[in-house]
């Protein structure tokens, strides 16, 4: 089995910056094209896919954990989160402080295509190739907003002339790449006010006052589909995360779905009047 970081000539714990460096210069030298000796396919081949898993945060978690077997043998599942679960209407909560399931959001499938890792990195197209080994294919730029690229969309427009219907499907991201017959678009997308994406989980901060922290109650926060109500623990922290399951972006023509995170961060007022000085003096005593 190969040793990613070897094949990439990096350390393991090596920047994302590093890595990128390192790619660039290994993929350009044994690029086929441009290298005509005899393993300088397989070595591509290697390369790339050594590439795909340690620029993938989360997949270079499981490499750094299972090795190379997690993905060239299909993988592994069925490891559950880590924290505390409830149900409550039609969502499942986890308070997390200690992590996530390292499995879940993790595509175990086959390596791409080594050539289109390439292309994407350096621009689409080989900066050496002359013509060589595929036909070049058009690409055009689209510009979604943050609730096109989360749900979908059907966009009109005229590509050389002609009037296109293009079908965006729900869960695009940023620099996502879509192939049609005789052209490809690229996905650029706005972000979201309050919205944070990290793949297709969704983390959104809720100031809480500290009364509601200490005692606890029940709050309205906003998803992608609307707004839920949810359940604040007595005893909450600043930092605390709680997980709804299911309720972050589609996967790309899949009926998964990632997962939203609300992180609660402590809201504290800028002036205190002398009566609520005085309760807060009393409760300081009591802890």
């Amino acid at each position: 089995m190969s040793d990613y970081y070897e094949v990439l000539g990096v350390s393991k714990n090596a920047t994302d910056a590093e890595i990128k460096t390192s790619y660039r210069k290994q993929a350009l030298k044994w690029h086929p094209d441009r290298n005509k000796s005899p393993e300088a396919n397989e070595k591509f081949k290697q390369i790339n896919k050594a590439f795909e898993v340690l620029s993938d945060q989360k997949k270079k978690e499981m490499y750094d954990q299972y090795g190379s077997e997690a993905f060239e043998k299909g993988g592994f599942g069925g490891a559950g989160p880590q924290g505390y679960s409830y149900k409550q209407g039609p969502f499942t909560y986890t308070y997390t402080s200690s992590g996530e399931n390292p499995f879940e959001g993790v595509d175990f499938g086959g390596f791409s295509d080594p050539f289109e890792i390439f292309e994407q990195f350096f621009g689409f197209q080989s900066p050496f190739s002359r013509g060589g080994r595929r036909a070049r294919r058009e690409v055009y730029e689209m510009e979604l907003t943050f609730d096109e690229a989360v749900h979908g969309v059907e966009k009109h427009t005229v590509i050389k002339g002609d009037r296109k219907t293009i079908k965006i499907p729900a869960g695009v991201d940023e620099g996502t790449r879509i192939r049609f017959s005789d052209f490809d678009i690229q996905v650029s997308v706005r972000p979201h006010p309050y919205f944070r994406r990290e793949g297709q989980d969704i983390y959104f901060e809720k100031e809480i006052s500290y009364p509601l922290a200490v005692l606890g109650g029940v709050i309205e926060v906003p998803t992608i589909d609307g707004q839920v109500k949810l359940k604040v623990r007595s005893g909450t922290q600043s930092g605390t995360a709680l997980r709804l399951r299911g309720q972050g972006i589609p996967y790309p023509n899949s009926s998964r779905r990632g997962d939203q995170y609300v992180v609660f961060r402590l809201k504290v007022p800028d002036r205190v009047s002398a009566k609520g000085k005085k309760l807060l003096e009393e409760l300081q005593r009591e802890v």
